[in-house]
């Protein structure tokens, strides 16, 4: 049988290594490997000091001749320019890793251990590992130059305008801008009227920001430019650019009336349709059939149109009777359910309407809820008025009130905070723009308790002046939304002790 088979054991040949004698398994050069090294040293004639151009204000690093590149301590980008400028010195050699060496932020040292390998005596193959030490010396890049000794010197810049009588969508984009630090080369930003201006120092920064804006909302944009001077003999101008960007006066929760191509291209959708969402899609719902379509960036600007009632003319109602007409939709992760509401107007109880609504999911009897009067309105739109017949509902419901619930808590901090961009404000306006700017961003955060899918995207802090006291009072039995504490991220910043040393704190 095989397994009575006589199998011959295997041993592994060993000679003397020829300098000091020990056993070792046999290589080219008849030498133990601390023998090798104490003949050969392969990293002999390789650079182990470096000096590098270091600008402290944007943190990034020149790659000779002028170009510079942007690397925080520690990271892939920073180890893959190290490691470039040792790149003559690395042909000699064959590199096998490269990692960094732990040293103090502040000692303006990075120490990167690097492992080689190289042929020596008669085609042996010898590794061995060793340290290089870059020295940082500062030295501010032509951009940063430029803007400390002028901070009013820009190369491009890129106006952002929604044409519409509130401020939320720039609420939100500042978020946006904030989380995928979007706008880190800007030098300068100023809120406008109806807008934000952004100032960069070189015109591919305002490309690519202009870019990201195209990537999470619907804008269009156009750009410009302006000599600013010119050389004869070089033959070089210097041009000032300016790129406007216009963001779709669409906005979350508007009640539309679809132009009569848009609803045909759709699927004859509506005509009366709601906003759910805007991204660089918009987002519709048909609130009676609960269909949902997406209409993109380019359909949208090729039919531009605007909103038959916005957010700020939403009334709100009292819910008297719901009856559940429809089983539960699900549209993209929002539920839905058709029922039938007896509802009145809060500042009148003279007159009760019955309407179909797709909020039947959260409404019960004695809840407030906020919609559109359209009985009571006076609409003068176009696009209206091209559907002749239509017969429009009394009132289209949009979503639920907790305003009187909010009131117990007014005052209240909340749990959670965000941060914002640094901008000069419009003081031109005066107190009752300030008052204005104050409670629609108060309506922003809480649009971000109400709607989960909103804050998807951005990025929410823990207050620290929020006592953990008040934590019991978040849930007090009643069903008014908040944050849950599991989504909040640590705000962790440097902050200097009297001692002078730099300490983490949250």
């Amino acid at each position: 049988m095989a397994s009575d088979m006589f199998v011959v054991p295997q041993t592994r040949g060993t000679v003397l290594c020829c300098k000091c004698g020990i056993s070792m398994a046999p290589n080219p050069a008849n030498m133990c490997v601390t023998c090798l090294r104490s003949e050969v040293d392969i990293t002999e004639g390789l650079r182990k000091h470096v000096t590098i151009m270091h600008c402290p204000d944007c943190d990034s690093y020149l790659q000779p001749p002028r170009t510079w590149i942007k690397a925080q301590l520690e990271s892939k980008e920073l180890l893959t320019f190290c490691v470039k400028r040792l790149e003559t010195d690395l042909k000699k050699v064959r590199l096998v890793n490269a990692e960094f060496i732990w040293t103090e932020p502040h000692s303006k040292r990075i120490k990167v251990k690097l492992k080689v390998q190289k042929e020596v005596l008669n085609g042996a193959i010898l590794e061995q590992s060793y340290v290089v030490e870059y020295v940082q010396q500062d030295n501010m890049c032509d951009s940063c130059t430029r803007f400390q000794a002028n901070p009013d010197q820009w190369v491009a810049s890129v106006q952002l305008r929604q044409r519409v009588s509130h401020r939320r969508t720039f609420f939100y984009l500042e978020q946006l801008i904030l989380k995928h630090d979007a706008a880190a080369h800007a030098i300068k930003i100023k809120q406008m009227d109806q807008g934000i201006d952004f100032f960069f120092a070189n015109r591919s920064h305002a490309v690519k920001f202009v870019e990201f804006l195209g990537k999470v909302a619907p804008t269009k944009s156009r750009h410009d430019k302006q000599l600013v001077s010119h050389d004869p003999k070089s033959n070089n101008y210097n041009y000032k650019y300016t790129f406007s960007v216009e963001i779709s006066p669409i906005c979350r929760e508007d009640l539309i009336c679809l132009p009569p191509k848009v609803a045909t291209s759709l699927g004859n959708l509506g005509p009366l349709v709601i906003c759910t969402k805007v991204t660089n899609n918009i987002t519709l719902l048909d609130p009676f059939t609960l269909r949902q379509c997406f209409l993109d960036t380019d359909q949208y600007w090729r039919h531009s149109f605007k909103s038959l009632l916005g957010s700020r003319q939403l009334v709100e109602y009292d819910v008297f009777n719901i009856e559940v007409v429809s089983p539960e939709y699900n549209l993209g992760g929002s539920k839905y359910v058709m029922a039938d509401a007896e509802v009145a107007r809060v500042s009148d109880y003279g007159k009760l309407f019955y309407i179909r609504t797709h909020l039947g999911h959260i409404l019960k009897p004695g809840d407030r809820v906020l919609g559109y009067d359209l009985y009571g309105a006076n609409s003068n739109d176009i696009e209206l008025d091209k559907y002749r017949g239509l017969v429009l509902p009394e009132a289209i419901l949009i979503k639920k009130s907790y305003e009187e619930k909010r009131q117990k808590k007014r005052g209240k901090p909340r749990p959670w905070k965000l941060k914002s961009l640094d901008m000069e404000l419009d003081e031109s306006k005066g107190r009752a723009n300030e008052q204005k700017l104050d409670t629609e961003y108060e309506e922003f955060l809480r649009d971000l308790e109400e709607n989960p899918e909103l804050r998807f995207n951005l990025s929410l802090y823990r207050n620290k002046d929020y006592q953990p006291s008040e934590m019991v009072s978040v849930s007090d039995g009643d069903d008014l939304p908040s944050v849950p504490l599991e989504e909040l991220l640590a705000d962790l910043e440097l902050s200097e002790q009297e001692d002078g040393e730099d300490s983490m704190r949250e």
